[in-house]
């Protein structure tokens, strides 16, 4: 398994040392998969399938992709790849722009690709081995939370650093929401998105003006520990829970 430059393990089924010739097969292959499942669906395609529409041999393929999820860890690995290197574009500004901006270069990076996302809603909320939150999958999901993260912890008027980084992730989650929403939109054009982000635009300002409440800024970090304890299994959130449960006392966050 290869890492990319942040360190994270990119592992994604790609025969090492491959040559053009090899990575113009596998591209191939991964196209005739994703095109595959957005038409047929997630469980309705196998790598029979993909073989057969592509026109090679099953045990070429498995060269290439040995399981379903080698083609979802595919996919994952080249959109938040390209989400993070758009990302990086992001502008200073105060928090509420930056997460504008980084919600949107998302839908921005998915949208030639949300037929295939639609097909893989069961898989992204509700495979415990190849869902968003899947250990299998960190790569990506920590790859895109980072943007969220450095959109507040970068900005101008970023909150102390403890705040920050749960604000980030806290964020990155009502990216994910967002996201949902816009899968499964049946308006027009999912024109109902653009008014929702429009809504969260007008939302925000009066987001940043609570957090000058301390009750407000502990409500963030506990609600942060509890999700990344409850979906990704943070042994330091549980470790903060514990401790906090065992002396009793309010968590409390610095002005």
């Amino acid at each position: 398994m290869g890492e990319d430059n942040t360190g994270i393990d990119r592992g994604r089924g790609r025969p090492r040392g491959m040559t053009a010739q090899g990575k113009a097969t596998r591209d191939r292959l991964y196209a005739t998969a994703v095109t595959l499942i957005a038409t047929r669906g997630w469980h309705e395609t196998t790598l029979r399938d993909v073989a057969q529409e592509a026109g090679v041999s099953v045990g070429l393929l498995y060269r290439y992709f040995p399981s379903k999820r080698a083609i979802v860890l595919a996919l994952y690995d080249e959109l938040s790849a390209a989400y993070a290197a758009q990302a990086a574009t992001m502008q200073g500004g105060r928090w509420r722009e930056r997460f504008l901006y980084a919600l949107r270069t998302s839908l921005d990076v998915l949208r030639p690709h949300r037929r295939t996302l639609v097909a893989l809603v069961p898989v992204l909320v509700g495979d415990t081995d190849d869902g968003l939150f899947a250990p299998e999958t960190a790569f990506s999901r920590i790859r895109v939370e980072r943007v969220f993260q450095d959109a507040v912890v970068g900005a101008t008027d970023a909150p102390r650093p403890e705040l920050a980084a749960a604000l980030g992730r806290l964020l990155y989650l009502v990216h994910l929401s967002t996201i949902l929403w816009w899968l499964l939109d049946k308006s027009a054009g999912q024109r109902a998105t653009d008014r929702l982000i429009a809504l969260l635009g007008q939302a925000l300002p009066l987001a940043a003006l609570s957090l000058r409440a301390r009750r407000v800024r502990a409500l963030i970090v506990a609600a942060d520990r509890l999700i990344r304890e409850a979906l990704v299994n943070d042994t330091e959130a549980q470790n903060e829970a514990q401790n906090n449960e065992g002396d009793g006392a309010p968590i409390t966050v610095r002005r």
